[in-house]
């Protein structure tokens, strides 16, 4: 009315019309998708292309990536997994890696109780979910799986005249030399921060940069550990390039947007306002994408099993395809995310307050994420959603602990991949040994 568009009698008659409302049964207990309905609205808004004014569009026709099947089942993993008294909450994303569309997202454990979209709105520490930008900054500088520094107890001095000593969860180190795949394992915190420091805190930054991480990250020693906050969605753009073998994409929820101008409307065709323009840049060399892709299905591999357990071994016998894995914890933060060719799937599960996290609340993400992405994967086959070997790669059998080669007599051994050229020997010392000389 204020618009001119309809007059005041029709308003009285649209206010005194009684409304039925009719829904799909099947989908009318879907309340999660409304976390997805607001971070689509919250993405038009970033749009130049679409008008402010919606009033003068007779309806806008909005497609999105948003896949039903992987909603429905992100929200079921969602309920049926925390306890019902619980006030523990949860944000969660399922991207396509090779295009960076989000096809299902979870801003809450329940939109009735908190409208709240921690998926778009909020960041928290990523634990050590950073790691593998560092391991791949590793590689770029001529690390290799087998590459080993020693898990012990270690004060590192700073420049400024501190120290930092880092400690492992739970307390636990090797106290002998350990491959970096044994690290990735282990998710050892004395590894990450020596390789960290080995390299220069600019290069696991520039990686996370290169792969489209926006947020503050610090130059300190404990970056790899994931002390600086990040979004959740950011997150899965990182490991999209993982995913992808190398690309760069852009998430986004909306594929393409249509609107009727009022003036217009009588020619009965949609004006296209904006349509997304699939950009994909090679920001990682694939061949070394293959070998830390490889590295990360060490977190769930029953022959890492030794002085310590993998930080997923809880799902080796659960999943039925291949993917790379890591989990990320602090004390009020715990993270999966995953993914293999098809899917990227990242979970946050934690409190609003930062309340510290229980023993059991640390089990709440993995079951989230492997239900979800074994779910999406059950009709498909495992040489589908896994990588082909790049040409320039070898497999070689390594011990898989120490990351040297297997001998016949060898219990355990492991096949690992390097660049043609660079497969271990028996004889190679561990860094520790060299930078102490």
């Amino acid at each position: 009315v204020s618009n001119g568009i309809i007059s005041s009698s029709e308003k009285d008659e649209a206010y005194s019309e009684e409304l039925t409302i009719t829904a799909n049964s099947d989908k009318e207990n879907l309340t999660s998708i409304n976390y997805y309905i607001d971070a689509v609205m919250n993405e038009l808004e970033s749009i130049d292309s679409i008008p402010r004014n919606y009033i003068d569009y007779n309806g806008l026709k909005i497609y999105t990536n948003f896949n039903y099947d992987i909603q429905s089942s992100l929200e079921e993993n969602v309920k049926n997994t925390f306890p019902d008294d619980s006030k523990i909450e949860t944000s969660s994303v399922v991207m396509n890696p090779e295009n960076g569309g989000i096809m299902a997202l979870i801003g809450g454990k329940d939109y009735n109780n908190s409208t709240y979209n921690r998926a778009i709105s909020s960041k928290r520490q990523v634990g050590s979910t950073m790691k593998p930008y560092l391991y791949y900054a590793a590689l770029e500088n001529g690390f290799t799986s087998s590459t080993a520094f020693t898990s012990e107890k270690t004060t590192f001095p700073l420049e400024n005249g501190k120290t930092y000593s880092p400690v492992n969860y739970n307390d636990k180190y090797g106290n002998k030399a350990i491959s970096m795949a044994t690290a990735i394992a282990y998710s050892d915190n004395i590894y990450a921060v020596k390789t960290h420091m080995f390299l220069g805190y600019d290069a696991l930054i520039n990686v996370a940069r290169r792969v489209g991480i926006k947020s503050k990250l610090e130059s300190v020693p404990s970056l790899p550990l994931g002390t600086n906050e990040i979004n959740i969605i950011e997150m899965a753009q990182g490991y999209a390039a993982f995913a992808n073998e190398g690309y760069k994409v852009t998430p986004h929820l909306i594929k393409k947007v249509e609107g009727h101008f009022i003036e217009k409307i009588e020619n009965g065709k949609g004006e296209v306002l904006y349509e997304y323009k699939k950009n994909k840049e090679l920001v990682l060399n694939s061949s070394l994408v293959y070998i830390l892709n490889n590295m990360l299905t060490a977190t769930y591999d029953p022959l890492y099993v030794d002085y310590n357990y993998p930080t997923g071994i809880g799902l080796n016998g659960k999943l039925t395809h291949t993917y790379a894995l890591k989990s990320g914890t602090t004390n009020g933060d715990n993270w999966n995310i995953g993914f293999n060719k098809k899917i990227v799937c990242a979970v946050w599960v934690g409190y609003d307050n930062n309340k510290e996290l229980s023993k059991k609340d640390y089990k709440y993400a993995q079951n989230i994420w492997y239900k979800t992405v074994e779910s999406y994967e059950k009709n498909m086959k495992d040489e589908d959603v896994w990588y082909e070997k790049p040409k320039n790669v070898v497999g070689m059998l390594v011990e898989p602990i120490s990351g040297k080669p297997a001998t016949e007599s060898e219990k355990k051994q492991k096949l690992m991949y390097f660049l043609k050229g660079t497969e271990p020997k028996e004889t190679d010392t561990t860094f520790d040994e060299i930078t102490s000389n």
